[in-house]
């Protein structure tokens, strides 16, 4: 096996080309390969962060859920048990009122039971008078007449 000048050259050249790259190409790009794993994974570490927050977002939203449904179950029950203290309410109210109107009619029918009564003696008086005034037409004592009368008339 020879040795030329050729694969001498190309060996030099091979040389002076891993020196280039090494000194002009290998340290930038080898610069720009660290930026850009630090970006990724700064990334990934974002990414993660912004996961976690989301699960801890998730969370706070069912815990203001769950107070929420608790709330309104506590609205409703509180608008239930107000809603069953003015129904009784007003049926102690329209109980009270039927009672009120009960006695009124109670007392209305008595008026008119007294008024009615004094009616009637009054008829019962003035026919008496009228048959008292016949008898004392035909009797001569009118006095005595006037006298029974009159006690007719109290006794009814």
């Amino acid at each position: 096996m020879t040795i030329s000048v050729t694969l001498l050259v190309q060996m030099a050249s091979f040389v002076l080309l891993i020196f280039f790259v090494n000194r002009v190409l290998w340290g930038p790009l080898t610069t720009i390969m660290a930026r850009r794993q630090k970006r990724i994974a700064d990334g990934l570490a974002a990414a993660e962060e912004g996961r976690r927050a989301l699960d801890r977002a998730h969370e706070q939203e069912e815990e203001i859920l769950k107070l929420a449904r608790e709330r309104a179950a506590e609205i409703v029950d509180h608008a239930e048990r107000r809603a069953r203290g003015l129904i009784e309410e007003a049926r102690e109210r329209a109980q009270k009122e039927g009672e009120e109107m009960a006695a009124l009619r109670q007392a209305e029918a008595a008026t008119e039971m007294a008024r009615m009564r004094e009616a009637l003696r009054h008829d019962v008086g003035r026919l008496a008078l009228l048959g008292a005034e016949r008898v004392v037409q035909r009797e001569i004592d009118p006095r005595l007449h006037a006298d029974l009368l009159s006690q007719v008339m109290e006794q009814l």
